[in-house]
């Protein structure tokens, strides 16, 4: 009897399923953006050479999305990102040697840090929402406005539950 789900081939499913399918997408569409952004003449040279090169990951993105304009503690900006607080302090430190983040004082806990866009961190993360809008508007017209759309309340109501 055919598998109703992998009806042609029972180890399809190792390389087709969702999760995967899903995982290869949000990689093509984050390189997608990175490639975007190391063409941008709004973003800082030294930043869009290191995306240029490569030297950008999905994992500095992290900082990108996760980062509020006002600052962040090291702590909240690892959980956002679902990522241990050393892992994220690795990101951090990498960031701040590039010019994008710096760290400041917590108004709110004097023992604390808060991690802070720099102008040129500001100016990266304008290039980074102009370079998701045209990532978005690409995967609209290769896919059709109402396939976008219904992938798109698919997804938003499969992370909410």
């Amino acid at each position: 009897m055919a598998d109703p789900v992998f009806p042609i081939d029972h180890d399809a499913w190792r390389q087709t399923h969702l999760g995967r399918l899903l995982g290869h997408a949000m990689r093509r569409f984050d390189e997608r953006v990175l490639a975007l952004m190391a063409h941008d003449a709004e973003v800082p040279l030294a930043l869009s050479n290191l995306a240029a090169r490569a030297q950008v990951s999905a994992a500095h993105i992290h900082i990108t999305r996760h980062l509020a304009r006002d600052g962040s503690r090291l702590t909240e900006l690892a959980e956002r990102a679902g990522m241990t607080k050393q892992a994220m302090g690795a990101l951090v430190d990498q960031c701040e040697a590039w010019g994008l983040v710096t760290r400041g004082p917590d108004p709110l806990d004097a023992r604390a840090r808060r991690v802070l866009f720099t102008a040129d961190g500001l100016a990266w993360l304008e290039a980074f929402r102009n370079a998701v809008a045209q990532a978005e508007m690409e995967f609209r017209a290769s896919v059709g406005d109402e396939i976008a759309t219904v992938v798109t309340i698919g997804l938003e109501a499969y992370a909410a539950t």
